[in-house]
């Protein structure tokens, strides 16, 4: 009986998704590549909200002269917790490609007397 109580309880957490808030990792300012991570640890299945992070990363974009970021490639998943051969926590990567030209706004510096 405990047996196939742990065997439901693994099973039901297997099911459950979770939405995880992705941070900027890196942003290559020549390139215009935005990176964002989020964590997923074992028996969970994570994702990221898309209108959040694509939000972020252009934010970072627009930080660097550009002003939307785009989405491209499939996350890419890094395993960064190891027990023995088990994976008990990874990280996913999502990346954005940044576009467009952001003028920067003129500085004036008229005073009056």
């Amino acid at each position: 009986m405990k047996r196939l109580c742990t065997v439901g309880l693994v099973l039901l957490l297997a099911g459950c998704g979770i939405t995880r808030k992705a941070e900027v990792s890196s942003v290559d300012v020549t390139s215009g590549i935005v990176r964002l991570d989020y964590g997923q640890p074992i028996f969970q299945t994570s994702h990221d909200d898309a209108y959040i992070t694509n939000a972020t990363a252009t934010r970072e974009c627009q930080a660097i002269g550009y002003s939307a970021a785009t989405a491209y490639g499939q996350p890419v998943e890094t395993c960064s917790v190891i027990s023995g051969s088990l994976c008990l926590n990874s990280t996913l990567t999502v990346q954005y490609q940044c576009h467009g030209y952001a003028p920067r706004p003129a500085v004036t510096t008229s005073a009056y007397y």
